[in-house]
């Protein structure tokens, strides 16, 4: 998927302006009725324009799709860079849990990307842009682990840093899953297993 630089333009700034409402009323929209139920007719009375001004940002809901799959990627990549600035591996991740936990309107619920996740095995497109996605955080995990210490990394070896990513990136899909299905777990608890596995994944 193609990352474009930010422009100061006055043009530039209305236009993401419009497309951040259209994908925050697109996400309300797949979260109220589902992925496939919500149609581009939903999308435009959740954003409150007409059908045709969304046509002008987005081809089809395919390609809104595809935004919100790349809105994830960068929220996933900030996750991990918060992570390696702060060291406060276990916060980072309970806060993390209980942002996937919200249901808001506009934040991405756990049931509906493990939705798109079930699409991608349909969809080539949807699975080519979450595969680019895992591949990102792949290698965002991989290059902190292989710093040195004085430079915020682990210090690992690349195959060491190859096979300790895979490991959290695990814990991390797998405490998503945990959102999805016990939103209500002890937090106490949670964090205490976090904790555990952190120390063995990055000791």
């Amino acid at each position: 998927m193609t990352e474009f630089a930010p422009s100061c333009s006055p043009t530039a700034t209305r236009a993401d302006a419009q497309r951040d409402r259209i994908l925050c009323a697109a996400l309300k929209c797949f979260i109220e009725h589902g992925f496939h139920a919500a149609s581009m007719a939903n999308i435009a009375e959740a954003a409150q324009m007409s059908a045709g001004l969304i046509y002008r940002y987005f081809e089809n809901k395919h390609a809104i799709v595809l935004a919100i799959v790349q809105r994830q990627l960068d929220e996933k990549r900030t996750l991990i860079r918060q992570m390696h600035a702060s060291n406060q591996f276990v916060d980072d991740l309970m806060q993390a849990f209980e942002k996937w936990c919200s249901t808001g309107e506009t934040t991405m619920s756990v049931a509906l990307m493990l939705e798109m996740s079930a699409e991608a095995t349909r969809n080539p497109h949807i699975a080519e842009a979450l595969h680019v996605s895992d591949e990102v955080i792949r290698e965002e995990f991989q290059r902190w682990l292989a710093r040195s210490p004085e430079q915020g990394g682990m210090g690992y070896d690349e195959d060491e840093a190859a096979r300790r990513s895979l490991e959290m990136r695990l814990v991390v899909d797998g405490l998503t899953l945990r959102a999805a299905r016990e939103p209500g777990i002890d937090r106490g608890v949670l964090r205490a297993a976090l904790a555990s596995l952190l120390q063995k994944a990055l000791r």
